[in-house]
């Protein structure tokens, strides 16, 4: 479930806490990144292949090491090396889902590619997919009580079940619990395996998230298609 609510002392002793978690699910499944260098080269050049070794690089420094940590190396990964941009400029398109592949080799990506390469990294070392949720909120620019909102995608990791998130995010470099993020409401949340409406306060799924989100049925057929599972 999502939890949008200030908890202050809590909310820090969450992230202390997530220091102590054991070492994440051994049975990780890297991507095939020979195929995907092969197809960044061929559709990018030689700086696409730059980025894809960039990323190996750091999935295989990041195999082994706590929770906590992966989330934190991921997100930096990213957030660092990745150009924000609209779909429009990227792609002449009002809106498109990248995969990882493509938003390395383009260098640029909007919120959900963010979103989705992030949550593909953590699944790739082995955290187990009802730890993360792709997030669909409004945004307050500016922060809490702004005047502007926007739709905005951010990547919400539990640490354990039923406990509050944390979010992985664009606009902000660090990680914080989503008590501590004001400036978003949730609208629905999902993963590879379900869909939740608001929230996510039930632990049950509303629907499956292939079948009513063409879009990320889209994305995960070209993902496997370039050697992500």
């Amino acid at each position: 479930m999502l939890y949008f609510r200030q908890t202050g002392f809590l909310g820090k002793c969450l992230i202390i806490g997530l220091f102590f978690l054991g070492i994440p699910n051994p049975q990780a499944a890297l991507p095939n990144v020979e195929k995907m260098l092969l197809l960044a080269q061929a559709r990018y050049g030689a700086q696409a292949v730059l980025a894809v070794n960039q990323w190996r690089e750091m999935l295989a420094k990041s195999q082994g090491k706590p929770e906590a940590e992966q989330i934190i190396r991921i997100n930096d990964f990213f957030n660092r090396r990745i150009v924000f941009e609209d779909d429009p400029v990227i792609w002449g398109k009002p809106d498109y889902w990248a995969t990882p592949l493509e938003t390395l080799g383009r260098g640029m990506g909007d919120c959900e590619d963010f979103a989705i390469a992030k949550y593909v990294s953590l699944k790739s070392l082995g955290i187990p997919i009802d730890k993360l949720r792709l997030t669909y909120v409004r945004a307050q620019l500016g922060g809490y009580g702004g005047s502007v909102s926007q739709a905005h995608m951010v990547l919400a990791y539990y640490p354990l079940p039923n406990q509050e998130p944390l979010i992985l995010d664009n606009l902000i470099s660090d990680i914080r619990p989503a008590s501590q993020r004001n400036d978003l409401f949730p609208v629905f949340s999902f993963n590879s395996e379900g869909l939740w409406v608001g929230n996510g306060a039930s632990e049950k799924p509303s629907g499956s998230p292939t079948a009513r989100l063409s879009r990320w049925r889209d994305v995960i057929a070209r993902m496997q298609s370039e050697g992500v599972e």
